[in-house]
């Protein structure tokens, strides 16, 4: 039994390590600049450790990605639980989404090769999965709160994602450093507009 928990502690390992390096080198140098060979490497496993976690590359960089969204999903929990007033959850976990999405590893994993490695619906299934569905809950709850006029959610939910993931493509290019307040100041008259009355 001993034995057992002590390999299935190993597996553990070599699977974080594989994420881990395969992280720092799909960040630093993109999915297509990196070989498996040199993951392997840098994680100082066998390409077949590498198979019995993973179906190849893009197997791996998809969990690298789900582990990214899940990453910025605390995130931004965080900020937004943070807060008591329900408009103040959401405004803030809108900002702090934008604020996350600055670092250069998250968008050139999330954002740049994430849609261009795993199909654009592949990825947008997932960004729905990771981040989608906290913020039809949020709108949801002021729609119910009458602080957001009575609407059907999904195209709103749809709007803004699709605004702030632009937004945050947009500011991986930018390079005023005033452009994220600027951004996050837009959002929020964004957001503004929609409270009733």
């Amino acid at each position: 039994m001993r034995q057992h928990g002590i390999r299935a502690q190993q597996r553990e390992q070599t699977r974080q390590a594989l994420l881990r390096e395969s992280r720092r080198l799909f960040s630093g140098s993109g999915y297509g600049a990196v070989g498996l060979a040199e993951i392997v490497q840098a994680a100082g496993v066998t390409k077949g450790a590498l198979y019995h976690h993973f179906t190849g590359k893009a197997d791996l960089f998809r969990a690298v990605l789900e582990e990214m969204q899940q990453e910025v999903g605390r995130r931004v929990a965080v900020a937004s639980d943070a807060h008591d007033d329900p408009w103040t959850q959401l405004t803030a976990g809108c900002q702090e989404f934008l604020t996350a999405t600055t670092d250069p590893d998250i968008q050139r994993v999330m954002l740049v090769d994430g849609p261009a490695v795993l199909g654009w619906s592949q990825w947008r299934a997932m960004d729905e999965a990771a981040s989608a569905r906290h913020l039809a809950d949020a709108l949801s709850s002021l729609i119910d709160a009458r602080i957001i006029a009575p609407q059907p959610v999904a195209p709103l939910v749809h709007l803004l994602s699709g605004a702030m993931n632009e937004a945050a493509l947009w500011l991986a290019s930018s390079s005023d450093p005033e452009d994220l307040d600027h951004t996050k100041a837009a959002l929020t008259q964004l957001l503004q507009a929609l409270r009733a009355g």
